[in-house]
């Protein structure tokens, strides 16, 4: 029998309120607003996409037929299903203190996240949920580490910002800082990144992501 809590449990605890999902969901096929300007980070780039090119050739995703470039930008669409999920990974398993930054805009669902120091499927969580929830939370597998209010609409582009250095993890949203964290467990040393898609409880999930940039941090 398949497990009722696949892999994400090991990546992003997202949980959305349950709700039947139209297939005539107008937002389906909107495209987003055009996203931010690029902005590059200071300091030594581990890694970097704006997905100008249209390739993913420096990615790695779990299944077929979810990610795709669309206008210059990253687009995942799941089906109308409850649960389902996919991740694209990119990077090193041997990075250790880096910070990631990008651009995320949801178009339909509730969640959209990043995974850093990302091993095998295990890792640490960031998921900036939407519409029921307008929070963000910062997990380690199932286990919360860090949760604080966060307004995120669907339909706008909101730019998150991680550090993990050593076992100290800081989330920005928007500029402002989120999530101020130290990993008591001491778990996770070093590893990739990992882009998410999710369709949780409500059946649905279109987001966009854009402008993808790792650095090292000393």
């Amino acid at each position: 029998m398949r497990n009722a809590i696949p892999r994400l449990a090991l990546l992003l605890v997202m949980a959305s309120p349950v709700a039947g999902a139209s297939l005539d969901d107008p937002a389906r096929n909107a495209m987003p607003p055009p996203a931010p300007k690029w902005l590059r980070p200071s300091g030594h780039v581990l890694f970097s996409d704006d997905f100008s090119d249209r390739e993913l050739k420096n990615w790695t995703a779990d299944r077929e037929g979810v990610w795709t470039v669309r206008s210059g930008m990253l687009k995942a669409e799941l089906p109308d299903l409850k649960q389902e999920h996919s991740f694209l990974y990119a990077g090193s398993e041997e990075w250790t203190n880096y910070a990631v930054e990008l651009d995320v805009c949801g178009m339909r669902g509730v969640d959209k996240g990043v995974a850093v120091r990302v091993e095998g499927e295990s890792g640490i969580g960031v998921d900036l949920r939407g519409p029921g929830y307008q929070d963000v939370v910062l997990n380690r597998r199932e286990w919360p580490m860090g949760k604080a209010r966060v307004t995120n609409g669907n339909g706008v582009w909101h730019h998150i910002r991680i550090e993990a250095r050593d076992h100290h993890y800081k989330v920005w949203v928007n500029g402002a800082l989120a999530i101020d964290k130290v990993d008591s467990r001491k778990a996770r040393p070093r590893g990739r990144i990992a882009l998410a898609a999710y369709s949780g409880g409500v059946g649905e999930c279109t987001v966009y992501y854009d402008n993808v940039v790792v650095t090292a941090l000393e």
